[in-house]
């Protein structure tokens, strides 16, 4: 069922590791709407809800930065909360309130015009997930933190899983939604931008793997070696983002027998 109008994003000011410092917040139809990502209480996003008869709230994942809200949206609108199913410990603790309902791929939450439909996205973190609704120009997919217009997305140890994220980057590409709403930054407009996105960014986490295997190759061992020498830039100011990101890129690796990895120390395969 086509939705006939959505808003957002609504760039809710947050603490994130985002260079905007802001996640976006949006409301999918008017009514019996479906509000993703309340990051925090925010009078922006108040004058939105304030036009709209939200029925629903759910989130693309767990992280702090895209949560804060949850309770007090569900409060004052009387919503119905969605969690992921087998998650709603973690949603809770994230949040301070358990779930009403949960969800799982394909599952569709019923608005007032339409409907919207759960898809799983897992790799930045395990419940990660998107929801795709149709509108009178094409799917349009809220995506969280899977993707953004410029720059990359953390994966990180241990909840990141880079495989998983590589795997979730090609189903949206061969998706190819005509708008792809993220939870920081600007949309991304067009099937053709959505599947040059997803290229770039796995093509981005291609070259960091490269960087990792070359470094370990070359005789860094410990996290800290091989960040120091996979990174080509300097890192100090996220030192603990880039170290997150080097172990997962080890754990995937070794999986894949590329590498011997023991949680402390990466070797080559003899």
């Amino acid at each position: 069922m086509t939705i006939r109008s959505w808003n957002g994003p609504v760039a809710v000011p947050v603490r994130t590791a985002a260079p905007e410092g802001a996640t976006n917040a949006y409301v999918v139809d008017d009514r019996e709407a479906l509000l993703v990502d309340p990051a925090a209480s925010h009078e922006g996003l108040d004058r939105v809800l304030a036009d709209v008869e939200v029925g629903h709230v759910a989130v693309t994942h767990h992280h702090p930065d895209h949560v804060g809200a949850v309770a007090h949206a569900a409060e004052r609108t009387g919503a119905t909360v969605w969690g992921r199913a087998g998650r709603e410990d973690d949603f809770e603790r994230a949040t301070g309130i358990a779930p009403d309902r949960t969800f799982r791929e394909g599952t569709t939450i019923a608005t007032g015009n339409g409907a919207v439909t759960v898809l799983d996205l897992p790799g930045h973190a395990p419940e990660h997930v998107g929801f795709a609704f149709e509108t009178a120009t094409g799917e349009h997919l809220l995506c969280g933190d899977l993707a953004v217009a410029e720059g990359s997305v953390v994966v990180g140890a241990p909840e990141g899983d880079v495989r998983a994220y590589l795997a979730s980057l090609r189903r949206v590409h061969a998706r190819a939604p005509h708008r792809l709403l993220p939870g920081h930054g600007p949309p991304i407009e067009g099937a053709r931008e959505v599947r040059a996105v997803a290229r770039r960014l796995v093509d981005h986490r291609r070259e960091r793997e490269a960087r990792v295997l070359a470094a370990v190759r070359g005789g860094a061992g410990t996290v800290p070696e091989v960040t120091d020498a996979a990174y080509e830039k300097d890192v100090s100011a996220v030192r603990p983002l880039a170290e997150a990101t080097v172990r997962a890129h080890l754990e995937k690796l070794a999986v894949e027998g590329r590498l011997d990895w023991d949680g402390e120390r990466a070797t080559t395969v003899e």
